[in-house]
């Protein structure tokens, strides 16, 4: 059996190809992270925060205010948010405005829950 020399390099480019998908998949994330904060769960819980946050307010909240009373708040799990930040309740604000368009604003969700 004589293989050619465009036989052997298709031999090879085969081998590494499949040699090359397996360390891509290898290197995937396989299972869902402990403290993996961007799932659905974890977003429904940090808006559950945001809400209690601004209910349990008796004035007027700023959104550094609102983010250290969430930070501060017994039901915050530090370990699983560790990536909370400025930005984070920015979004979670959006979000909020986006699936309640009659809210503009923390006053006026802190006027819808009273």
């Amino acid at each position: 059996m004589d293989f050619t020399i465009s036989t052997w390099m298709m031999l090879f480019f085969i081998l590494f190809m499949i040699v090359g998908m397996w360390k891509v998949y290898a290197f995937l994330p396989n299972k869902k992270l402990a403290d993996d904060d961007t799932t659905k769960e974890s977003q429904e819980e940090l808006m559950r925060l945001l809400l209690k946050a601004i209910q349990s307010s008796d004035r007027e909240l700023t959104q550094n205010d609102l983010f250290e009373k969430i930070k501060e708040d017994e039901d915050f799990d530090k370990k699983h948010f560790w990536r909370f930040n400025q930005n984070r309740l920015n979004q979670l604000l959006e979000l909020y405005f986006l699936q309640n368009p009659h809210a503009k604003s923390i006053e006026e969700i802190h006027k819808e829950y009273l």
